[in-house]
C-alpha cells in the first residue's frame, strides 16, 4: 500500500476528519459501559444515592457523625454543609419528617465532595452499624456482615462517649479505622448508601423518586451518546467511501492514461487480460482495503488501548484474563496466517490466467468451432478455474475457521470473567456493575484484536494488488517527448516529406535486428509501397514512422525534422494510419469516422466515406451514419470494417497516409475503385502502402522490396521486374508471365495509381 501513498494526498483533510470521528466514536463506545455500570451500581444497588456523603442530613445525625471525624475532615464537612433551622420553609417542604434542623450540602460542597466523602461515608457506616438502634440500620449492618452494638435501654451514644476516657475513645476509633480500611471506595459508597437511605427515609424524602430520577438521567445520557455514535458511524462510512472511491477513480484514471501512453515495447510486458485485471479487480481490492484501514486499523487500536485503560479503572483484579485471551488469539492467528498468506499471493496470478483463457476463447470462438476444439478449450478453462477455485477454497476454509475459534475464545473468556467476578462479588470486593463493565471492556479489547487480525488477512491480498498496480504506474515509458523547450517545429515547405536514413531496428530485449540499413525518401504526391515475404519487416517499417517503436540506429525525418525532436501529438497529427486489422470502436459510424478530431465536419465524413467506397453499404443501413457499431465492429463484415477504417483516416486529411495491408479484405472490384479514388483525391499527400498483392502496388511511383529485414530492391514495377529477383518471384507467384507483360504495357500508357 505504501507504493500508492501519494494517492492519499488529495484526501488528507477528509482522512483527518475521519480520524477525529473515529476518536469520537471510540470515546462514546468506551463510555457506554461506565454509564451501564453506574445504572447498576448506583441506580439499582444504591437506589440513586451517588456519594457516601448525603445531600442532606438531620442536625442530630450530623452531630453524631462529627464524633467520628478528625479535625481536617470535620473542617471540610463544616465548610460543605449549611444548617437550615427546623422552622425553615425549605425543611418543611423537602424534609417533612425531619422534625429538627437539617444540614444541606451546598453547591461548593458538591464540587469538593471528594475531599471528605470517604471519611463521611465511614462515619455514616460506623454510626449505622455500631450505635443506631433502628431496624433499617440493623438490617443494613447484617447485610454488610458488620457487628452491631446494642446499648442498654435509655442510654445513647452521646452518653457513652461522654463517659469514655480519651485514650479509650481513641482506641475505639483506631479499631473502627482498621475495620473499614479494607473497604474500597466503591464498596464504601455502596455500604454507606444503605444508611444514607435510612437517613433520607427518616427525613421523609422520596427514595423512589431519587432512584427513578437518577436512572432516567443516566439513561438519557446513554441514549444521547448512542445517537452521537450513530452519527459518527454514518459520517465515517461516508468519508471512508468517498476517500476509497476517489482514490480508486484516480488510480483507474492514471492506470488508463499510463496504458494509453504505452508503446508496443511496454505492452510486451503485460498481457491484455492482466492489464484489465489490474485496472478493475486489483483497484477494487485496494479500495476495499482502504475502507477497512480507515474503519478498522485506526479505530481498533484506539478501542484496544482505551479498553485496557478503562479496565484498569474498574477495580476488578481480573486483567490476567485479558492477557490469557490475547495470548491464545495470537497463537491461533499466527497459525492461520502462516498457512493463508502464501495463497493470497497466488490468487491474482490465477485470476489473470483465467481471464486470459476466457478472453482467448471469446475472441477466437469462430476458429474454435471451425476446428471442433470446444472440448479442448473447456478443459483449458476448467484447469484454470479449478486452480483458482482450489486456492480460494483453501483460503476460505482457513478464514471460516477463524470465527468459530474466536467465538470459543470469546465465550470462554466471558464465562471465566463471570465465574471469577461472581466469586469477587460474593467476597464483597467487587460490585456487579463493575463486573459488567469489565466484561464489556474485555469484549471490546478482544473485538479490536479480532478486527486487526481480519485486516491482517486482507492486507496481503491488497498489498499484492497494490504492487501489481504500481508495476503499471511505474513502468518506464521508452518513447517520450523531448523537453518542450527543445522541441522543434516541422518545416512548412516540406509537407509530407518522409526520409529514412540508415535505419536499423531490433525489438526490446531481442538479440537480432529486424531491420538493417533502411534508407529511402517518400515524397508528397507519390506512393511508396512495401512488399516482401511474411516476416520481412514491412509492417515494422511503417510502424516506426508514428513512433510506435523508436529506431535503434539511424533516423527518420518528416518534413525535414527528426521525428524524435517533435512532440508525439504534433507528429501523429500529420499521419493517417490504417492498421492491418480494421478495428472499430463501439458507438456509431459517425463517431468512428470523426474519431480523428472534433474539427471533422459532416461534409468531410461523407467525402471520406465516398472515397473509401463505403457509401453504398452505409446508405443501405436504416440509420445511415447513425447506425450503431458494436465493440470491435463485430456487427459489420471484414471488408466493411476495412473501408470504414480507411474512411476514418481520410476524414482526418493528414499529410501522410499509412496503409498497413489495408486492402486485403477487399474484393478486386472494390480494391480497384478505391485505389482509383485515392489516386484522384490524395494527389498532394504522401502514401505509404504495405501490401501483399502485386496488383495493389504495381503502379506506385516507388516500390521497396524487403527480405529478412534488408532492402533488396527499390524502384518502379518495371524496374524491379528487371533488377530484383525477390520481387520477380512474388509477382510470378501471383500473376502469369502474360498477365505481367500486359500490365507492364498498360502501365506505360496509364498514369501512376495507388
Amino acid at each position: 500500500m505504501t507504493k500508492l501513498a501519494k494517492y492519499f494526498a488529495p484526501f488528507l483533510p477528509m482522512l483527518v476528519c475521519a480520524v477525529f470521528l473515529l476518536a469520537l466514536q471510540a470515546y462514546g463506545d468506551l463510555s457506554l459501559p461506565e454509564y451501564m455500570s453506574d445504572i447498576v451500581n448506583t441506580g439499582i444497588s444504591q437506589q440513586g444515592i451517588e456519594h457516601a456523603a448525603p445531600d442532606a442530613v438531620r442536625e442530630s445525625t450530623m452531630e453524631k457523625v462529627r464524633l467520628f471525624l478528625n479535625e481536617d475532615d470535620r473542617a471540610a464537612v463544616d465548610a460543605a454543609y449549611v444548617l437550615l433551622p427546623a422552622g425553615d420553609a425549605a425543611v418543611q417542604k423537602d424534609y417533612p419528617g425531619a422534625g429538627e434542623g437539617v444540614y444541606v450540602l451546598t453547591d461548593a460542597g458538591k464540587k469538593s465532595i471528594a475531599d471528605f466523602e470517604a471519611a463521611f461515608g465511614k462515619a455514616m457506616l460506623v454510626l449505622g452499624t455500631l450505635v443506631e438502634p433502628n431496624p433499617a440500620m440493623m438490617l443494613a449492618a447484617e447485610a454488610e456482615n458488620l457487628p452491631v452494638m446494642e446499648l442498654p435501654p435509655g442510654m445513647d451514644i452521646m452518653t457513652v462517649l461522654s463517659m469514655m476516657p480519651a485514650e479509650q475513645f481513641a482506641e475505639v476509633r483506631a479499631q473502627i479505622d482498621a475495620m473499614t480500611e479494607q473497604l474500597t471506595d466503591t464498596i464504601l459508597i455502596q455500604a454507606a448508601a444503605r444508611y444514607i437511605k435510612a437517613e433520607y427515609e427518616a427525613m421523609g424524602m422520596d427514595i423512589e423518586a431519587i432512584q427513578t430520577g437518577y436512572i432516567l438521567r443516566k439513561g438519557g445520557q446513554m441514549l444521547g451518546l448512542s445517537l452521537l455514535i450513530m452519527v459518527t458511524v454514518v459520517l465515517e462510512s461516508l468519508l471512508a467511501a468517498r476517500i476509497a472511491a476517489g482514490m480508486g477513480k484516480n488510480l483507474r484514471h492514471d492506470v488508463f492514461r499510463k496504458v494509453v501512453g504505452f508503446s508496443n515495447a511496454e505492452f510486451d510486458n503485460f498481457s491484455t487480460a492482466s492489464l484489465i485485471t489490474r485496472s478493475t479487480n486489483d483497484i477494487q481490492r485496494v479500495q476495499q482495503m482502504l475502507v477497512m484501514l480507515i474503519r478498522v486499523v485506526i479505530y481498533a487500536p484506539i478501542m484496544g488501548v482505551g479498553g485496557v485503560i478503562k479496565v484498569l479503572t474498574t477495580n476488578a483484579s481480573m486483567t490476567w484474563i485479558i492477557a490469557l485471551t490475547v495470548g491464545i488469539m495470537l497463537v491461533v492467528v499466527a497459525l492461520m496466517f502462516t498457512f493463508a498468506v502464501p495463497r493470497f499471493k497466488k490468487v491474482q496470478k490465477l485470476i489473470d490466467k483465467l481471464n486470459l483463457v476466457m478472453r482467448e476463447a471469446l475472441s477466437g470462438i469462430l476458429v474454435i468451432r471451425a476446428f471442433n476444439t470446444q472440448k479442448h478449450e473447456e478443459e483449458k478453462f476448467e484447469t484454470a478455474n479449478q486452480n483458482l477455485t482450489k486456492t480460494q477454497l483453501f483460503i476460505g476454509r482457513i478464514m471460516s475457521g477463524v470465527f468459530p475459534v474466536m467465538n470459543i475464545v470469546m465465550n470462554g473468556t466471558m464465562l471465566l470473567i463471570l465465574w471469577v467476578g461472581a466469586s469477587n462479588i460474593d467476597a464483597g470486593s467487587l460490585q456487579i456493575g463493575d463486573m459488567m463493565a469489565f466484561l464489556q471492556y474485555t469484549m471490546q479489547i478482544i473485538m479490536s484484536f479480532l478486527m486487526i487480525a481480519m485486516v491482517s488477512f486482507m492486507l496481503p491480498q491488497a498489498s499484492v494488488s497494490a504492487v501489481r498496480i504500481a508495476e503499471v504506474l511505474n513502468m518506464p515509458i521508452t518513447i517520450t517527448d523531448v523537453p518542450e523547450e527543445k522541441q522543434k517545429k516541422f518545416d512548412s515547405k516540406k509537407k509530407g516529406l518522409v526520409e529514412f536514413r540508415n535505419v536499423c531496428f531490433k525489438y526490446p530485449n531481442a538479440d537480432d535486428y529486424v531491420l538493417r540499413d533502411i534508407s529511402f525518401t517518400a515524397k508528397p504526391g507519390e506512393t511508396t509501397a512495401f512488399i516482401g515475404s511474411t516476416g520481412s519487416g514491412k509492417s515494422t517499417v511503417v510502424n516506426l514512422l508514428p513512433r510506435f517503436y523508436d529506431v535503434t540506429e539511424g533516423e527518420i525525418l518528416l518534413d525535414g525534422v527528426d521525428i524524435r525532436d517533435v512532440s508525439q501529438k504534433d507528429l501523429r497529427e500529420k499521419i493517417g494510419y490504417v492498421p492491418q486489422k480494421g478495428l472499430l470502436f463501439s458507438g456509431t459510424i459517425e463517431t468512428n469516422l470523426k474519431f480523428g478530431g472534433d474539427e471533422i465536419t459532416d461534409a468531410d465524413m461523407e467525402k471520406a466515406a465516398e472515397i473509401a467506397q463505403a457509401v453504398d453499404f452505409i446508405s443501405a443501413k436504416e440509420l445511415k451514419f447513425e447506425e450503431p457499431i458494436a465493440q470491435g465492429g463485430t456487427n459489420v463484415s471484414g471488408g466493411q470494417r476495412q473501408r470504414l477504417s480507411i474512411a476514418r483516416a481520410l476524414a482526418k486529411k493528414p499529410e501522410v497516409y499509412i496503409f498497413d495491408d489495408s486492402f486485403s479484405a477487399l474484393d478486386f472490384k472494390t480494391d480497384a475503385a478505391l485505389r482509383k479514388a485515392l489516386n484522384k483525391e490524395l494527389h498532394d499527400a504522401t502514401n505509404l502502402i504495405v501490401a501483399q498483392r502485386i496488383g495493389t502496388i504495381q503502379h506506385a511511383e516507388q516500390i521497396i522490396v524487403l527480405d529478412n529485414g534488408y532492402m533488396v530492391g527499390i524502384g518502379t514495377h518495371d524496374v524491379l521486374m528487371d533488377t530484383c529477383e525477390v520481387y520477380r518471384e512474388i509477382a510470378l507467384s501471383q500473376l502469369s508471365q502474360e498477365e505481367l507483360s500486359g500490365k507492364r504495357q498498360a502501365g506505360k500508357e496509364a498514369p501512376a495509381h495507388v
